[in-house]
């Protein structure tokens, strides 16, 4: 049986993301929905904290929302998404989620996550 090589030197240099959030809106979202979306999310989350290059399947960036991307999960004809940034690289700051119900993202959804990025962003450096 032939074994596929994989080159350590990719797997060496990447560190796994981490994953926080930013207030209580993204954790207010995942306990609405049932387990099989939990589960959906919670297979998404590990891809995207374990996976250098993340498909846009799962990761997408927002065009002109400044550093804005959404997080992608499908279920059961259902679609979801998750508003969340990164911050230093290994990073990533989820914001808000919610179902979405039309082809295009609702401009509240994408207004309240840039809101919330800024709040952390404020709140980070009035930290230091």
């Amino acid at each position: 049986m032939k074994k596929n090589l994989v080159n350590v030197d990719l797997i060496v240099n990447f560190t796994e993301r981490k994953i926080i959030f930013h207030g209580s809106h993204f954790a207010d979202f995942y306990l609405e929905q049932t387990t099989k979306v939990q589960e959906k999310i919670e297979y998404i989350l590990r891809i995207i904290r374990q996976v250098e290059r993340v498909s846009k399947k799962f990761l997408s960036p927002i065009a002109g929302a400044d550093g804005l991307y959404e997080v992608r999960v499908e279920y059961s004809s259902n679609i979801y998404r998750i508003f969340c940034c990164f911050d230093n690289g290994n990073l990533v700051v989820l914001f808000n989620g919610f179902q979405k119900k039309t082809q295009k993202t609702p401009l509240k959804e994408i207004e309240k996550a840039l809101r919330l990025k800024r709040e952390y962003f404020e709140l980070k450096n009035s930290k230091k």
